[in-house]
């Protein structure tokens, strides 16, 4: 058990690809996806209370602190241990949010792996990664660490993948949000029947170079959003023409993502590209692990 604070960063990732396969019963949808993180990230750092959970957040709205998966993430932690005590957690938001770049999933997965070694690391990594598939499809992907996995069902069976070397990355975010809620419900209004498909077949080859990911195909969520909203295409467009290795919508957007062979294409697109049509970051692709947390001793 540690005397803490301890911090952790929650990185952001991209959909390399993604497709919708089918809509269940239940209302939710099973897909198909290849995640790679970001070095975009937020910070997260958690310390003892004497009860209950606390949520401080800069950098970003998050919405109410109760329903946010940081929070969350603590008490499934806490009623997994045993733990009659409580945490306080703050957040320094980097990642954009309603993005599709996992900023709240990320938070969420980070704050399990910190509030587990707060307490001495009680909770065994399996179980871990079980509480992160009670937060959300895609909270297993960033507890798990992998730099790159493909990811099935709703997004929370994962098989983990060797990455290739980094690449410069340049994300493009509009000035506005795209709420998965809603993103799935216009893509059901306008896809009634879902064709049969087989599955996208990976080996290493494939995932060697960014090339030849980039031949897996798009985003299904792209055919549909770009005809509902034009800026999206436009950003869309305005990154392509800048030559990237490839570019892709991440996650139902609204976040579109390039990938360079340089940081110096990278930047020379940045600047291309400018801040009229979107907020623009660069960052890397990770081509290892994300870091776990640790004790904060200065």
């Amino acid at each position: 058990m540690t005397t803490g604070p301890v911090g952790i960063v929650a990185h952001a990732k991209v959909n390399l690809f993604l497709r919708i396969l089918a809509r269940e019963a239940s209302g939710y949808h099973s897909i198909e996806t290849l995640f790679s993180l970001l070095e975009l990230a937020d910070e997260v750092t958690v310390e003892r209370a004497a009860s209950g959970v606390e949520l401080t957040v800069d950098g970003g709205d998050t919405g109410p602190a109760d329903e946010n998966l940081a929070t969350r993430a603590a008490q499934l932690v806490l009623g997994a241990a045993g733990n009659r005590s409580g945490v306080r957690i703050h957040l320094v938001k980097r990642i954009p949010v309603r993005a599709g770049l996992g900023g709240g999933s990320s938070d969420g997965a980070a704050t399990l792996h910190a509030v587990n070694l707060l307490l001495g690391n009680p909770v065994p990594r399996h179980e871990i990664l079980q509480l992160a598939s009670r937060l959300g499809s895609d909270v297993p992907f960033f507890a798990s660490g992998a730099p790159l996995a493909l990811a099935w069902g709703r997004g929370e069976r994962l098989f983990r993948l060797s990455p290739p070397p980094a690449a410069a990355a340049l994300v493009a975010v509009p000035p506005f949000g795209i709420s998965t809620v809603d993103a799935y419900q216009r893509f059901d209004a306008v896809v009634a029947t879902y064709p049969a498909r087989g599955t996208v077949v990976l080996d290493d080859p494939v995932t060697e170079s960014w090339g030849s990911i980039a031949r897996l195909g798009g985003n299904d969520f792209e055919s549909v959003l770009f005809g509902a909203e034009p800026r999206l295409r436009e950003t869309y467009e305005r990154l392509a023409e800048t030559r990237p290795l490839l570019v892709r919508m991440s996650g139902s957007g609204s976040a579109i993502v390039a990938l360079y062979k340089t940081p110096a294409e990278r930047d020379q697109a940045a600047r291309l590209m400018g801040e009229q049509v979107a907020r623009i970051i660069p960052t890397l692709t990770r081509s290892g692990a994300a870091p776990g947390p640790e004790e904060i001793t200065s």
